[in-house]
């Protein structure tokens, strides 16, 4: 599976270099850090480009300018799922703002401590399809309903 993971920072760092162990080829994407382990993107665009999900682990204050700078460069069969905890207005927000399935994602417990195993709760249009491929990487998922947020 080709994942992009946007934001590379403690809790998108974790989650990117657990992904590579599992065996995704994973393209990462930040504006100030570069990880070692993953392929580093040169720009958001580049970093989904030809990615099956893209996991957006940003603060909820850029969550939506993260959406909008990539979504001209997301197919529309890829999967976005945003792991920030935000307002259900905000994520439904994101949902429109996508060409393809989205999927609200709740990482419940600490990311720095569990990683990918962090149980997470999905909700939206992508959320049946998150889990699908997640949980067999190790991520215990609850889907929650179909609405975001």
């Amino acid at each position: 599976m080709k994942v992009a993971v946007l934001g590379l920072g403690e809790a998108g760092g974790r989650i990117a270099l657990d992904l590579v162990a599992a065996g995704c080829s994973v393209r990462g994407w930040d504006p100030v850090r570069q990880l070692d382990g993953v392929d580093n993107a040169s720009s958001g665009g580049e970093a989904v480009d030809g990615a099956d999900v893209v996991l957006s682990v940003n603060a909820a204050a850029v969550a939506l300018d993260a959406a909008r700078s990539v979504a001209a460069a997301l197919r529309a069969e890829t999967l976005y799922a945003d792991l920030n905890t935000s307002s259900p207005g905000l994520k439904q927000e994101l949902a429109n703002a996508l060409p393809g399935p989205f999927a609200d994602v709740a990482l419940v417990g600490s990311v720095l401590a569990s990683g990918l195993r962090t149980p997470a709760l999905a909700s939206g249009g992508g959320a049946e399809r998150f889990a699908g491929l997640f949980r067999p990487l190790g991520m215990p998922v609850d889907v929650v309903g179909t609405q975001p947020g």
